[in-house]
């Protein structure tokens, strides 16, 4: 019996990784697409001799081609750290607008099964809390995250009109705050940034009051729940993410706690258009999927903390 085989775009990054890592477990042939911007060799390079296996350099904002039977396309190339895609806010456009309708018409010419990683950015700074599926979000298309934002809302545009047009079969995984092991130290987001800090007994820096809440989904949860939606017949966006929700501080605290780090807060200005409250509505994912996360925060960043540790 045929392999199935799946093409996963930004599949050295650090989410795509993991994934590529769950289907070969499951025994799928897995076509990693990555252009290495913001992913690592280092994060495949365990899959790199198996047979079943296949890295290509490419930047899919450029045609795909690639022979033989593909049975799904998973894309999940872009930057996705505010430090990633204010540093580079033209490619992070590119791979949004160009990299999804080039992975669409790989997905079309193949009759394969599309799956696109969005983000809970296309909410915005919401005006709705806990945020569903149903809501529009509330975004600055001129402001410096709107190539991201903006980006990933063009993607699920065009996801959906290929999904009318040419009758392809769709799904829209909407991915909350994640976090785990392969995060670059460097890539800006607050979990490895505290880990830096804290281990290192460095100041913490935390922006605003840190009030601001957050809901952080530990790595192997988040794939278990692409897995799910991958293969349900789900062709509408999909909230991914843990409902648990934290402030920046209580986050911080329990850092300093884990690490028995002798950091002090360091206090900075919030940046322009930086969500003040993000926490999944994921009552859709427990009913279509039957998928919830299951480990806590603690436990997560235990194991996330002992990673980095093991990298020094």
């Amino acid at each position: 019996m045929r392999k199935k085989t799946v093409v996963i775009t930004g599949g050295a990054g650090f989410i795509g990784s993991h994934l590529c890592d769950k289907l070969m477990q499951k025994e799928y042939r897995v076509i990693c697409l990555d252009n290495l911007i913001t992913g690592r060799l280092e994060n495949i390079r365990h899959l790199i001799k198996d047979k079943n296996f296949r890295f290509q350099k490419h930047n899919v904002t450029k045609h795909i081609e690639i022979k033989g039977n593909i049975d799904y396309v998973l894309h999940f190339a872009s930057p996705a750290s505010p430090d990633d895609y204010l540093k580079f806010p033209i490619q992070t456009l590119k791979v949004g607008s160009l990299g999804t309708h080039n992975a669409l018409g790989l997905t079309k010419e193949k009759r394969a099964v599309f799956m696109l990683a969005s983000t809970s950015e296309v909410y915005g700074d919401p005006l709705v809390h806990p945020q569903q599926e149903s809501y529009w979000g509330n975004v600055n298309p001129v402001g410096v995250r709107g190539c991201y934002d903006e980006g990933k809302r063009f993607a699920e545009a065009i996801t959906m009109a290929y999904h009318r047009v040419h009758h392809l079969d769709i799904r829209i995984a909407r991915i909350f705050n994640t976090y785990g092991p392969r995060m670059r130290p460097d890539d800006g987001r607050v979990i490895p940034n505290f880990i830096y800090q804290a281990t290192n007994n460095k100041p913490i820096t935390v922006y605003g009051s840190g009030r601001q809440t957050r809901s952080f989904c530990y790595i192997s949860d988040l794939i278990e729940g692409i897995d799910k939606l991958m293969l349900a017949p789900v062709n509408e966006p999909v909230n991914l993410g843990n409902p648990h929700e934290f402030t920046i501080l209580e986050l911080v605290k329990l850092l300093i706690k884990l690490t028995a780090s002798k950091s002090r807060i360091v206090y900075k200005p919030l940046p322009q258009d930086d969500p003040c409250q993000r926490q999944p509505d994921i009552r859709k994912a427990k009913k279509v999927l039957n998928w919830q996360p299951n480990i806590e925060l603690g436990e997560g960043l235990k194991r996330t903390i002992d990673w980095f540790k093991l990298r020094r």
